[in-house]
């Protein structure tokens, strides 16, 4: 649960960081960087992501590991969890942006703990006690209030924009649920599923979508400029948030560990006071803490406390 919430926590951080960045001349200068940067920012945060592991990695002597770990079945498995929470999840978020606007996608993105809640009972057999059911749905709504904001509703295209963010709903959820299913094997563990799909996803979004949308150019022009250094420090927190949450979804199951990473939500409302000055409106610190309490009543055995205090009696 702790390792669950340090993800949240640290992902909150990544954001507001990786939000200074988007801010900055490389991605407003003109109309073709605003349309680019999300995918570029995503990309360029994966890949320093995926070094910063790499490095990581060394340190830990896991490198032959990870290489075993590629040829497995389980290896395969996390590449396709890879894929899918990274390339397809994002950019499903960033098309329904375009079409739907940020508050419309804000909502139905929040849902994905739920959907994988579902798909971890259906493919993992992992059950929540109703109690739990509760406290993710309050966790949701908490998402869906604190997203909310009438001034940002711009709606181009309805349908295509429902089926990217239920694209993005899926891909989040499913890449939990797949890599879980992937860590099971003993010869792959957290650690090493995580460096895997940080450089899938790098190679697959450098390869495949940069090229498709023509964004190498601006990829490059980031890359040399002090934009970069934002970015690959958001990536650093990015990293050691996977870490914690690979860790979480590992020990604690992928429905719980979902449950406890939307928390950065709210944790991205206290870092954004810290780091910007940005002062938490009455909304930001109610729904934060609705988040925050739901997430941790989704993820709480009540009869492993029990136990745990007959077992210290």
């Amino acid at each position: 649960m702790i390792s669950g919430l340090l993800a949240g926590l640290l992902w909150g951080l990544d954001t507001v960081i990786l939000g200074l960045a988007l801010a900055s001349s490389s991605f407003v200068s003109t109309e073709q960087a605003i349309f680019l940067a999300p995918f570029v920012s995503t990309f360029l945060h994966d890949a320093c992501s995926s070094i910063w592991m790499f490095i990581y990695m060394i340190i830990r002597r896991q490198l032959p590991k990870v290489l075993c770990a590629l040829k497995t079945k389980s290896g395969k498995y996390i590449m396709l969890g890879a894929l899918l929470g990274g390339p397809v999840g994002m950019s499903g978020y960033v098309s329904a942006i375009q079409y739907i606007g940020p508050t419309f996608t804000a909502i139905i993105s929040a849902t994905f703990p739920a959907v994988g809640a579902l798909l971890s009972y259906v493919f993992l057999k992992e059950k929540m006690k109703p109690y739990q059911i509760i406290g993710l749905i309050v966790a949701i709504i908490g998402v869906i209030c604190l997203g909310y904001s009438p001034e940002n509703i711009e709606v181009k295209n309805v349908v295509i924009g429902f089926l990217c963010a239920l694209l993005c709903v899926f891909g989040w959820a499913s890449e939990a649920v797949i890599c879980a299913y992937g860590m099971r094997d003993p010869d792959v563990n957290d650690e090493q599923a995580l460096q895997i799909r940080q450089c899938t996803s790098a190679i697959f979004y450098g390869i495949v979508i940069l090229t498709i949308i023509s964004g190498w150019k601006l990829s490059v022009e980031v890359m040399q400029s002090s934009s970069f250094v934002i970015i690959g420090l958001s990536a650093l927190f990015g990293t050691a948030s996977y870490l914690f949450y690979y860790k979480a979804i590992n020990s604690i199951g992928a429905s719980k560990a979902m449950a406890l990473n939307v928390t950065y939500s709210a944790w991205s409302v206290i870092f954004s006071f810290l780091i910007l000055g940005t002062m938490p409106t009455v909304q930001g610190i109610v729904f934060g803490l609705v988040i925050i309490l739901g997430s941790l009543l989704a993820a709480t055995d009540i009869n492993d406390f029990v136990k745990k205090k007959k077992y210290n009696k």
